[in-house]
């Protein structure tokens, strides 16, 4: 069995990296900072022209007509590209609420664990509510991510599943990136006369970051083809793992230069720990995976 990408695949992979290269370059991205996360809305509505939210809907309602395997893809490079906003969200939200499919519509959720919802302020809905509740904003630790605590939670747990897979798609991306600067700063930082890279301690924390990444992508993907529920917890535990060691290994490669303001690996660092907090925490997919477990031991038990 061949489960690599196919060409239409690769094809739509590079298409979204070039789109956002071009729209939201590292310049947009500290802009986005000074701005405070606020969803740029006409970069929103040329995401929705591009089918990024209504890759899942049939085509027959407008959509594009793919499935979970190609929207891990879209996802894995927005997380790279550290794009904002509730992505996941609005993705979920096509078909469900007016205009969330042609980016003209910002949709949030209760994705997170805990009566929080991210974008509160500039959603136009929120899954699981009935209008936008109104919420007391929060203190965040990613900039880009502006938080409010609202009086009463609701329920988007219908949509949990494929927000679990596809926030842990953004996860790998941002994974996958930290593990890009890492390397690009071993090769140009010198000490002692030549690239830190040569050093077998940088050599280690870098091929570590690679692993993680690179198995944690594996399990996304597979997560994605299957759909069971203990691989999408998996997949999201393991992309939480190497989004965030991953980002703290980069900031150990930049040194104290990682920690400045004006570098952007503290801006992994901070998105990783928001999402490793939305849709399934750690502990929740801990919890799924044990039920499985359990269930698997006492089948067999049966049996026997």
């Amino acid at each position: 069995m061949d489960f690599q990408p196919t060409e239409d695949q690769k094809d739509l992979r590079a298409g979204v990296r070039d789109l956002l290269a071009g729209r939201y370059g590292r310049e947009a991205l500290r802009a986005s900072v000074d701005t405070g996360g606020t969803v740029n809305r006409a970069l929103w509505r040329e995401l929705g022209e591009a089918g990024f939210f209504a890759l899942r809907l049939p085509e027959s309602e407008g959509g594009v007509g793919l499935g979970l395997p190609e929207a891990v893809l879209v996802f894995e490079e927005a997380g790279r590209a550290l794009l904002p906003g509730p992505l996941v969200a609005t993705h979920l939200a096509a078909g469900v609420v007016p205009g969330a499919a042609a980016g003209t519509a910002v949709v949030s959720a209760f994705d997170l664990d805990g009566p929080l919802v991210a974008h509160l302020a500039e959603a136009d809905a929120v899954l699981g509510a009935s209008g936008v509740p109104a919420g007391e904003p929060v203190r965040s630790v990613d900039p880009l991510t502006p938080l409010h605590r609202v009086a009463v939670a609701g329920d988007a747990s219908a949509y949990r599943e494929a927000g679990a897979l596809l926030t842990a798609a953004l996860q790998v991306g941002s994974a996958l990136r930290t593990v890009e600067l890492a390397v690009r700063y071993a090769g140009e930082r010198e000490q002692f006369g030549q690239p830190i890279g040569a050093f077998q301690a940088v050599k280690h924390l870098c091929a570590r970051m690679l692993v993680r990444a690179e198995v944690a992508r594996t399990a996304v993907y597979a997560a994605a083809v299957t759909g069971d529920a203990g691989e999408v917890a998996a997949a999201k535990l393991l992309a939480d793992g190497a989004a965030v060691q991953g980002a703290r290994d980069c900031l150990q490669v930049h040194g104290g230069m990682g920690f400045t303001w004006e570098g952007d690996v503290h801006l992994h660092l901070k998105r990783a720990w928001v999402r490793a907090e939305q849709w399934r925490t750690a502990a929740q997919a801990q919890e799924v995976l044990a039920q499985e477990l359990l269930g698997s031991v006492e089948e067999a038990g049966q049996v026997a």
